[in-house]
């Protein structure tokens, strides 16, 4: 009794912290939502007058006519489909290739793959801008996706679920005529769905959230994405806040809608790497 009394008081403390830790997250998000709604020219840091007085939709429709942000995330759900559909065909046919093709060197290429989730972005920038330019792909929505679909942490994954198939599934289907394209198509893939699920919704949400590249590869304001377009729009707006709190609420409502849609294959992705953040 004391034991199962112990063991209830400490999981109410648990929950205890989990709900004050929530909190604390939305908190922000909730402040953000009520200052859109708030008529131009309110103090929003001041939390009396963002609570009290008149609430009001005009600011979205402000927001809508100065700066062009529904075109900003079509080009953001436009590249991060792309980038994500492209990177799961790539790293899945990788990681079959390296899993269960027999040739020389996989063992050397799988590291080599895997040596590229220690090379952070910022440190091949340059090379990178420099190939996109001879290559004359900046400003151009080849040159955003491209650099993003390397993923070694993809074929990592990929890899993983596919060593767990059977060799002698592969030689059956090799002695019923399969070649090695129906083979990955018919066996890797059906069997590979929760991986292929963790790999996309990953790669969706990191293109999704992409400053960096997006910020130096364009230039032209149509085509920039939410990460790019909406510190911009904030930058012209400094003396007042309603207008890039309305453009930060836009911007976020397509992220919380997939979460919302894919929050249980997050959780298992999450689980099932061990990424933590």
């Amino acid at each position: 009794m004391k034991t199962k009394k112990k063991m209830t008081v400490g999981r109410a403390a648990l929950y205890m912290i989990v709900y004050i830790a929530a909190l604390f997250w939305i908190f922000p998000v909730i402040w953000m939502l009520v200052s859109s709604l708030k008529p131009y020219g309110t103090p929003v840091s001041i939390l009396s007058k963002v609570l009290t007085g008149v609430f009001s939709l005009d600011n979205y429709t402000v927001v809508a006519k100065k700066a062009p942000i529904i075109k900003w995330i079509f080009n953001s759900a436009s590249v991060a489909i792309a980038v994500t559909i492209g990177t799961l065909m790539l790293t899945s046919l990788a990681a079959y290739a390296i899993s269960k093709l027999k040739f020389k060197g996989r063992t050397a290429i799988f590291l080599l793959i895997t040596a590229g989730m220690m090379v952070p972005i910022e440190s091949i920038i340059i090379p990178l801008y420099q190939e996109m330019a001879e290559l004359k792909l900046l400003n151009t929505y080849v040159g955003l996706m491209c650099p993003s679909l390397a993923a070694p942490i993809g074929v990592l994954i990929m890899k993983r679920c596919y060593d767990g198939i059977p060799d002698e599934l592969i030689e059956a289907a090799v002695l019923d005529g399969a070649n090695a394209f129906e083979r990955w198509w018919n066996i890797c893939i059906p069997v590979s769905k929760s991986s292929m699920a963790a790999v996309g919704i990953f790669t969706f949400t990191n293109s999704w959230n992409n400053f960096l590249w997006p910020f130096l590869s364009i230039t032209s304001e149509k085509m920039m994405t939410l990460p790019v377009g909406i510190p911009q729009f904030q930058g012209a707006n400094l003396s007042e806040f309603t207008l890039p709190m309305t453009a930060s609420v836009i911007a976020s409502v397509p992220a919380i809608i997939v979460f919302l849609i894919f929050q249980k294959q997050i959780i298992q992705g999450i689980a099932m790497t061990g990424i933590k953040g």
